[in-house]
């Protein structure tokens, strides 16, 4: 990362304590014995910290990170330090990168994911289909839409993305935070939406439905599937065999354990 910001933040609480002192006469009389001090009440108890269960490795000793509003350079000399400045050009959105990728992330196993938050730039061409009598398919030219990012993504090794990411980590954990999990633990969600999209069923050539306007699986099963997982789906068998591919790479490298069956 090239000129980060640099960021500090300190808070500090003073508390002050009076005491008071009596001074008596000697011909005064001995004072009442004070009342008994009332039992201040038991503090609730702390929230209960969630249990973490893929810790972030420590990352090495570096730079110290901009605060989460100023982090869209960090996250673009990352990214360009990773794919290259004319790839994160053509498909990535740099603008609130770090909220971004987490937000998506976050959505990714829920149902639907918001377009508008996606952190790359949707594939080029149009969604083909293929109408055989009246059988709605995806158009096997479809996933040729999708090869530039595979190539992009197979360019570089799990072990240099899970550093940097890593090294970014305080900013998206900082994201997830603010997203309205101020308890909750970012690294997990992201396994958690790893192993959702690995379990993506293998479905060579799925039939679609068109209710409306867009299209739909016709079949029920896979159209009540994540968002995550539809999007493989609709990236063809093939591509999404090469996303898993990396996928449990990523996940080796983040948790150090081969991904779930």
């Amino acid at each position: 990362m090239k000129n980060p910001l640099v960021w500090l933040a300190l808070a500090v609480v003073l508390a002050g304590v009076a005491s008071f002192y009596y001074w008596q006469h000697a011909n005064a009389p001995e004072p009442a014995a004070p009342p008994p001090l009332a039992t201040a009440p038991a503090p609730p108890p702390a929230p209960e910290t969630p249990r973490i269960e893929h810790p972030v490795p420590e990352a090495p000793a570096g730079a110290p990170l901009p605060p989460l509003a100023d982090s869209d350079a960090a996250a673009k000399d990352a990214l360009v330090s990773l794919f290259g400045s004319d790839a994160v050009v053509r498909m990535f959105i740099t603008d609130a990168a770090v909220r971004r990728f987490v937000a998506t992330v976050d959505n990714l196993p829920r149902k639907t994911t918001a377009a508008r938050l996606m952190p790359v730039r949707p594939a080029p061409g149009t969604f083909e289909v293929d109408n055989h009598g009246g059988t709605l398919t995806i158009d096997a030219k479809n996933a040729l839409r999708y090869r530039p990012y595979l190539v992009v993504m197979e360019g570089v090794e799990a072990k240099r993305l899970v550093a940097a990411y890593v090294r970014l980590y305080p900013l998206f954990q900082a994201a997830y935070q603010e997203l309205g999990y101020p308890n909750g633990y970012f690294n997990d969600r992201l396994v958690q939406a790893i192993d959702d999209l690995l379990a993506t069923p293998d479905v060579a050539s799925p039939t679609l439905a068109q209710p409306k306007v867009l299209y739909e699986f016709a079949d029920p099963a896979l159209e009540d599937r994540s968002a995550g997982q539809k999007i493989m789906l609709r990236m063809g068998s093939a591509n999404a065999a090469r996303v898993k591919e990396k996928l449990r790479a990523i996940r080796r490298e983040l948790t150090g354990q081969m991904a779930p069956q």
